[in-house]
């Protein structure tokens, strides 16, 4: 099955300069050989923070060369995690990578208080789907951390949502607010939310995107449905990010993407001080090399915004 939108999502991010990333206890074959295939791409140039002779002996167990990759010794995965992120602090690495350790070990050094990597946002995941039956990629958030957000939540979910969209080059970002109706009812809490953050929206304080909403999946990214409905919007049938009520609809909206419609899903973390790479011994070859140059979008396009401010 072709995934043309992360090979040009690829191309793009092969031809920035190569993004320093500290990749958090790479102690299998798996997560090792996808640092190993970024950087050979010329994506990412990958410190490798975890137990010295336990990541050599995956190496040399696999054929992998890391001969000319910087590696720092720590102990266990606990310790990797937090070395890995005081890699960022110091200013030696623009972007995070979960290596063979849980999430939550990885989330729990770049969340602690004092040493870890959080800013004013919350926290999100997006996922950056390549759904070969569907024109555009779409990025759908959060599926991954946040279990139920609140309003106050869901505004910076969809604002690290659209800054993704436009770190990825996305023309015009199309964000539909999801729910099981595209009508506002009282009784369905998310709709009312989705009708909140409109007209947040409408009053600036989320910026960079076009937001309808609330919209049922199908005519969010259906013309055709959005037309028997007889919605008229920028958005509807058009949406290029999806934004769920709830990690389970997104979840699961995710997974039904990837087992019934042989979608690939490039993870990202965001609204941390550096976007974080989460990927899985399940994902594809390509979803891995996608979610890092979709790191190594992000990292460039924060570059760039911090370039702005000081000039």
């Amino acid at each position: 099955m072709s995934h043309d939108k992360y090979d040009r999502l690829i191309e793009v991010a092969k031809s920035l300069e190569t993004v320093a990333t500290a990749v958090a206890h790479p102690c299998d074959a798996s997560s090792l050989s996808a640092a190993l295939d970024a950087a050979r791409l010329g994506l990412i140039r990958p410190i490798l923070v975890g137990p010295k002779a336990k990541i050599e002996a995956v190496a040399r167990e696999n054929g992998l060369d890391i001969s000319g990759f910087e590696l720092v010794d720590a102990p266990h995965s606990h310790a990797a995690a937090e070395a890995a992120v005081a890699l960022v602090q110091a200013g030696k690495a623009e972007a995070l990578m979960k290596g063979s350790l849980h999430t939550d070990e990885l989330m729990a050094a770049v969340v602690r208080k004092g040493t870890g990597l959080r800013t004013a946002r919350r926290i999100s995941h997006c996922f950056v789907m390549d759904v070969p039956s569907h024109a555009d990629a779409l990025i759908i958030s959060d599926a991954a951390v946040n279990i139920a957000p609140t309003l106050e939540e869901k505004v910076d979910i969809v604002q690290n949502a659209i800054d993704l969209a436009r770190a990825l080059r996305q023309p015009e970002v199309r964000v539909a607010i999801l729910s099981a109706m595209e009508t506002v009812n009282p009784k369905v809490p998310s709709t009312v939310e989705a009708a909140a953050l409109c007209k947040m929206a409408d009053r600036g304080q989320i910026t960079g995107g076009i937001l309808d909403g609330p919209l049922a999946l199908d005519n969010a990214i259906n013309l055709e449905a959005a037309g028997i409905k007889k919605i008229v919007s920028p958005v509807a049938g058009r949406a290029n990010v999806l934004i769920v009520p709830d990690l389970e609809a997104g979840n699961m909206l995710a997974k039904s993407l990837s087992f019934l419609a042989n979608a690939d899903s490039a993870g990202i973390v965001l609204g941390a001080k550096v976007p974080i790479i989460l990927t899985s011994r399940a994902d594809s070859v390509t979803a891995r090399l996608a979610s890092c140059a979709v790191a190594v979008m992000v990292a460039h396009a924060r570059r760039e915004s911090a370039a702005k401010v000081i000039a």
